[in-house]
This record gives C-alpha cells, sequence and structure tokens, in this order.
C-alpha cells in the first residue's frame, strides 16, 4: 500500500513512525512538505520519499493523508485535487468537514475524516472517525489499519459527533497536563521539592489510568473506593466539588467542540 503525507509535522510524524515499525516499506511513504528541515527530518528517520509540493510522482498512491492545519485545508486540498481519482484520503484537521473536502478536491466522494490526539506520537493515541457515503468497508478497514498503528480507533455513523471526539480525546491531554501541573503546584506549596512533586504526581496518573483501563468497574466506583467518609481524600474531593469541577469540565468541553464547529464555518468557506 503506497501512502503519501500532505504535511510533516507531529501527527503525520507519529503516523509515519508507526506505519515505518510496522511494515519493511517505508519507502512506500512519501510525504510532501514546504520545509525543507522537515523533509530531511523525515527522510533520514524513516527512509521515505519527500516532495516539496504535490505533483503526479508524489500523489502516485493509494492513500492520500492530508495532514495539515485546519487554516491550510483548502489550499493543500486544492492543491492535490487534480491528481487525486481512485486513492482513499484520510483528513487529520479539526473542524474541516467532509463535505468541504469533497468540493476541494473536486468532488471526489472516498473521504475519512479522523481525528486522532497527541499520545499518538508513543503509540498510545485513540482516533475518532467519520467516512462519507463513497466509503466502503475495505476502506475503513484501510483507515482502521493505518489509524491503530498508533492506538485505538472509534468509529462514528454521525459527522458531528467529530466535534464532541475533539473535546474529550482530541484536545483531552492538554487537560490533563494541565491537572498535573496543578497537582505539583499544590504539592510543592505543600512542602515537597518540584522533583518530588513531579515523581509522585506523574505516578499517580500512570497507575490511577492503568487502574481504570483494566478494571470493569466504572472511574465513579473507583473512586469511591478511595474514598474513606471523614478521610483525606473525601476532605480534597470536598473542595473540588464546592468549587465545581463537573460543571467547569462541561463548559470546557463545550467550548471546545464549539470551536471545532467554527473551525469547520471559518476555514470551509
Amino acid at each position: 500500500m503506497r501512502i503519501v503525507f500532505i504535511g510533516g509535522g507531529n501527527m503525520a510524524t507519529a503516523l509515519i513512525g508507526g506505519l515505518a515499525g510496522k511494515t519493511p516499506n517505508a519507502p512506500l511513504i512519501s510525504v510532501v512538505d514546504p520545509v525543507a528541515q522537515q523533509r530531511e527530518q523525515l527522510q533520514a528517520r524513516f527512509g521515505v520519499r519527500a516532495f516539496a509540493a504535490p505533483e503526479p510522482a508524489a500523489l502516485d498512491a493509494d492513500v492520500l493523508v492530508l495532514a495539515v492545519k485546519p487554516q491550510q485545508m483548502r489550499e493543500a486540498a486544492q492543491s492535490c485535487a487534480a491528481w487525486v481519482s481512485g486513492q482513499l484520503v484520510i483528513s487529520v484537521a479539526a473542524g474541516i468537514r467532509i463535505p468541504d473536502l469533497q468540493r476541494w478536491l473536486a468532488g471526489h466522494q472516498r473521504i475519512v475524516r479522523a481525528m486522532p490526539n497527541t499520545p499518538a506520537l508513543i503509540g498510545l493515541g485513540i482516533t475518532g472517525l467519520c467516512a462519507s457515503p463513497g466509503v466502503g468497508a475495505d476502506d475503513r478497514a484501510t483507515a482502521d489499519s493505518i489509524l491503530q498503528t498508533v492506538g485505538e480507533t472509534l468509529w462514528l455513523n454521525d459527522e458531528s459527533l467529530i466535534d464532541a471526539v475533539t473535546a474529550v480525546s482530541g484536545s483531552g491531554p492538554a487537560y490533563v497536563f494541565r491537572f498535573i501541573e496543578a497537582i505539583e503546584e499544590a504539592g510543592v506549596k505543600l512542602g515537597l521539592s518540584a522533583s518530588d512533586a513531579r515523581k509522585l504526581t506523574l505516578a499517580t496518573f500512570r497507575g490511577a489510568s492503568e487502574l481504570a483501563v483494566r478494571s470493569s468497574e466504572p472511574p465513579a466506583v473507583l473512586r469511591q473506593r478511595v474514598t474513606s467518609k471523614g478521610g483525606t481524600t473525601a476532605a480534597a474531593l470536598a473542595v473540588m466539588e464546592e468549587s465545581g469541577l463537573g460543571p467547569c469540565m462541561e463548559q470546557a468541553l463545550a467550548a471546545a467542540a464549539q470551536r471545532g464547529a467554527e473551525l469547520g464555518d471559518e476555514f470551509g468557506r
């Protein structure tokens, strides 16, 4: 299978790394990126073919992955339109909707929209996907196999839910990192050294996350098991609830989902 990436940034690098690690045919992967340094790094690291701009040789592939920022997607798609015919097209840009991609690609029908997240860089990502009606079972399997090289996949039947996926998992790592920051800072104020606060916090997040993954019980039950009545955990959780943690997260995710929709409106013209 020949795959060409339009854009060689972090997400493209993660996907190329996942593919290169699971196939001996890295030369069947091509990258189009205008930045010479990015092309050289990808060539040196993975042995891919690299091009400065779309051209017939670059786009002679079975799968075209559009891995550019939302504000760059229209130009990137239109620059490829003349050479897109039988390829499966996968977009990993937030907000950009399938009908707009179809319009920019001269009516091309085989399009999958994907929303991965940054843990894909270490093979622990999760990607939400949806497909246009012109995508058959074989195309879905192909898209699934590509995205599963960097983590789990979740298919959706309604494209509008991709904005919710963006809010929960696409942006989600940043929420976790911010929570880690806050706990570290609070630990230092309680007298711990910065290094000790970080070690304790990171180990706690890693362990709690893995426990939640392995357990068949919901997080609420796991939380209750740590929370003794009148104990230290109960005291901390009471403060969080009084501060409105639940409503705060609802508002935060709603804002992220709304911004995803706005990106589609703004850059999908």
